[in-house]
């Protein structure tokens, strides 16, 4: 089974300082809950490895990915492309920033966050859990 998410936040900040910020791996855990986020390696651009473990203390699981693609333009929009390789999570994902090139009402530049998942939903008691949206029996 897969699972198709997207998300997107206006952000009242420059495109490049969100992209900054949502690269520095490692901070990650700061919007993302119950993820602690680590570099396996060099992780900036293609072919980079990260890894994020999801859980509560010493329960849950690592998330493996390979960055796939990376595009960073003058204008501070970018994009990030991975395929998540873990025994648990597997499939594509992206991020995204883009600059809207104008400014808020106060004159603040702006741009816009784009989050993406494309998942395979795992078989067995976690992945009935996250079709249904419980916890797994134990």
């Amino acid at each position: 089974m897969r699972a198709v998410l997207r998300l997107e936040v206006e952000v009242a900040a420059p495109a490049k300082l969100v992209w900054d910020y949502v690269t520095d791996w490692p901070r990650q855990g700061e919007w993302i809950p119950l993820t602690r986020m680590e570099t396996v390696g060099p992780a900036r651009g293609t072919g980079g490895r990260i890894r994020g473990w999801t859980g509560l203390g010493p329960v849950g699981f690592w998330d493996t990915m390979t960055i796939t693609s990376w595009r960073e333009s003058p204008d501070g929009s970018a994009r990030c492309e991975v395929l998540h390789t873990g025994a648990v999570v597997r499939g594509n994902g992206q991020f995204a920033v883009v600059a809207h090139g104008e400014h808020g009402e106060h004159g603040e530049e702006r741009c816009t966050f784009v989050w993406g998942e494309q998942l395979v939903i795992p078989a067995g008691p976690i992945g009935a859990a996250l079709r249904s949206g419980r916890s797994p029996a134990r």
